[in-house]
């Protein structure tokens, strides 16, 4: 068995947590609304000795200024081919700066967060309730009407 066909037998019984209830808002209109990128590309600034391990959920938040990421995902599955061509394939800050710039979007926000993919059963519930909850704190302090999540 290939390690995609593994990993897929795996995740496909991972059950989600049902929630009572879906909080809901209505965004600005996208030429209003300030811009995050979230990714699970388990990105850190470049140089950052803390490095991600697996079951760590985790994020990081980067500035809107940081240009110099590294990619800590350990997933064997992961191409990092794309990432090494282009950072904006996983982190696609130029994009919304140009997007920005010619008006599509109010504003790039000054924050932006990575957290790391590929975590097993047992983070989802940490993530969904500690880790999401504070995450989308830093972005709602931040002004962030929407977010571009790059799902790695």
């Amino acid at each position: 068995m290939t390690a995609d066909a593994k990993i897929r037998s795996r995740v496909s019984v991972m059950s989600a947590p049902v929630f009572e209830s879906i909080p809901a808002t209505t965004a600005p209109a996208l030429d209003q609304a300030t811009v995050a990128i979230v990714t699970t590309a388990g990105l850190k600034a470049a140089g950052d000795v803390e490095l991600w391990s697996q079951s760590d959920a985790s994020y990081t938040v980067i500035p809107r200024a940081t240009r110099d990421v590294q990619l800590g995902h350990f997933s064997p599955n992961f191409d990092r081919s794309g990432f090494a061509a282009d950072v904006n394939v996983v982190y696609p800050i130029d994009r919304l700066e140009e997007m920005a710039a010619d008006g599509t979007i109010g504003a790039v926000s000054d924050v932006h967060l990575s957290f790391m993919g590929a975590q097993p059963d047992a983070t989802l519930s940490t993530t969904m309730l500690d880790t999401g909850p504070a995450a989308a704190k830093v972005l709602l302090d931040a002004g962030v009407d929407v977010v571009l999540l790059t799902p790695i």
